[in-house]
Parts: C-alpha cells; structure tokens; sequence
C-alpha cells in the first residue's frame, strides 16, 4: 500500500518508486497472499472488539483513541527504523485528500453504524467495499476489470447476499446503520482508487501513519466539540468508568486493528493491484460473522456456512489468478500508492 511496474493499460501517474530499490528483484504474490492471510483474521477479529468499545464510548472518542494513539504509533515505528517522516510537498494535497476518505469517512461512519447494527452484519455490509472499488477504479482512474477480478468478486458478494438475505428486513427497519455501513464501504473505496492513482515518494509505514493522524484530526475536533459522551457523560469521565470488555475492545482496536492492520492494508496494496487486493479482504466480514458469533453470541446458522463456501471459493480464484504469469501479478517495483479496513 513490493511493488508492479506500470502497464499499457493503466494511465500515466500510477507509476513510481518504491521505498526499497529501484533495482529490487520481481516479487512473488506469495508474500501478500500470506499478509492477506493474517490481516484477514487480524481485521475481521477487531469488528467484535469495536462493538464491545462502542457499547459505551462515544464513537468520536473511540475513534479519537484509536486513531491519534495508532497513528502516533505508526509514525514512531518510522523514526525509530531511521526513516525520515518528511512530507514532500507535492504530496500534501493528495495525502490530505485520501486521508479523509481512507481514515476520516471510514472511522466514522462505521463506527456510528456498530451502535445500530450487530458487528458480523456490519462487517458484510462494509465489504461492500470491493465492488465499490472496481466501479470507481474504472471511473476514476480506467483501470481494468479482468474475469479473474469480476469472477472472484461475484462470488464474493454472492456470499455476503446470502448473509445479508436472512437480516433484510431487519436491515430495512434499521435504514441508518446500513446506510452508514455503505458510506464507510464507499469512502473507503474512494480514498483506496486515489491512493492507488497517486505517486507516492514516501517509505509505506510513514504513508499510513500520516494518513491515519490527518485523518483522525477532524474526528478529535469533532470529539473536543462534543465534550460529552451519548449518556450525558464528560468525556473523561466515560473513559474512567469503561469495563474492562470496552478497555480491551479499545486496545485491541488501537493497537492490533489501527497500527499493525493499517501498515499491513499499505503494504499489501502495494503488492497487489487495488481491486485485486480488496476482493481478497472478502474474507474479513466471514471472520467477522465467527468472531462476534463467538465474543458477543452472534447466531451463526446455515447462511453463514453457505457464504464461507462462497467466498472461499471467490478467493480460490483470486489466488489461482495471481500465479506468476498472470498479468495481473506484480512485477518490478512500484511506488505505494494505495489503501483499508476493520
């Protein structure tokens, strides 16, 4: 978020330089199916831990938390390796422009969209994201939707359908949390096509630190405006008397979901193309289902079952897609240029 070379079908821009060498041999997708392995699990287990956090803080202040301390993190990760935290100039504007998409949207709105729809629900509407994706990677930016891409990605949401089917109408007596859960899937795809389509300079850690800080910006504003939490509460006060669930949840949200997940969703899109990359996070909202099923006492039935099949089977293809000689594999180095999320 290794790197790909430039195509013929790709347009100018999407080209760069990698914060290895230019002279770095080809990288095998092996890696980034493994990254996508453990991010997988790794982003699908925080749904649980953020519903637990947001039974009782303020999303804006559990966001505040998670994005200010994991980007703080982040950044120290990257001084601390020797790396400048230097922002070139030309890539404010695009840094601040993705940031909101990628951090601000995302956080919010799905987080809002955990006080009103149960996690493993939530997480499926989310993961939407990918379809979103390839519309407005062919919008934007005119990149290729491939039978490989469309083939995965249909299975893919065919399974989150037939998770979705069982809930439609309890989804429809709660409007707000899907159409909040759906902004989170859209901004996100927004803010991961203008990451992708931008030259980025800057080492990967130093990218996703700075852009989970500006992002978090406008949701710690929004936090100091608010100063109480949803019960009346100051917000001090809140994070005083939180249980240890909602200490745990918030932890686990800032330093596995915010900090290692962020870095691993960068590196990742860095290594595989966008689209190709967020069909394969399809996976997450099934860890999500089992996850809150197991933490929270979720129901899991036949339709989950059905839709672990159906995906699986999406990320069956996808995998077989990336085999070298695909055109779709990375080769060369390229610059990182894409991004997330929990």
């Amino acid at each position: 978020m290794g790197s790909e070379g430039p195509r013929a079908s790709e347009p100018a821009g999407l080209e760069g330089r990698d914060d290895t060498t230019a002279t770095a041999p080809p990288r095998r997708p092996l890696g980034g199916l493994l990254l996508l392995a453990v991010l997988t699990v790794l982003w699908g287990s925080n749904w649980p831990a953020m519903k637990l956090a947001v039974r009782e803080l303020d999303p804006w202040t559990f966001r505040t938390i998670c994005l200010l301390v994991g980007g703080a993190g982040l950044l120290a990760l990257v001084r601390a390796g020797g790396q400048s935290l230097a922002i070139p100039r030309g890539e404010r504007g695009p840094l601040a422009m993705v940031a909101l998409f990628n951090i601000t949207g995302w956080h919010l709105c799905s987080a809002y969209g955990l006080t009103l729809i149960p996690a493993g629900r939530g997480a499926i509407i989310a993961y939407t994201m990918p379809l979103w994706t390839v519309v407005f990677g062919r919008v934007l930016v005119g990149q290729r939707i491939g039978p490989t891409r469309l083939a995965a990605l249909l299975l893919g949401l065919a399974g989150m359908a037939v998770l979705m089917a069982p809930d439609a109408r309890a989804l429809w007596a709660a409007p707000a949390g899907t159409v909040l859960m759906l902004a989170a899937a859209v901004s996100w795809a927004i803010g991961t096509v203008l990451t992708k389509a931008s030259r980025w300079t800057m080492p990967t850690a130093a990218l996703t630190g700075w852009q989970v800080v500006l992002g978090g910006v406008p949701i710690a504003l929004g936090a100091i405006l608010r100063a109480t939490g949803p019960d009346g509460a100051p917000l001090l006060s809140q994070l005083a008397s939180a249980s240890s669930a909602t200490i745990l949840g918030t932890a686990y949200a800032t330093f596995v979901g915010a900090i290692f997940c962020h870095w691993a969703w960068f590196r990742l899109v860095s290594i595989l193309p966008a689209a190709t990359a967020a069909i394969g996070t399809l996976g997450i909202p099934i860890v999500g289902v089992f996850a809150s099923a197991l933490v929270l006492g979720e129901p899991v039935g036949p339709a989950e079952l059905l839709a672990l099949g159906l995906v699986v089977g999406g990320l069956a293809i996808l995998v077989r897609g990336l085999a070298p000689r695909d055109p779709e594999s990375p080769v060369g180095t390229r610059a990182v240029s894409t991004v997330r999320r929990d």
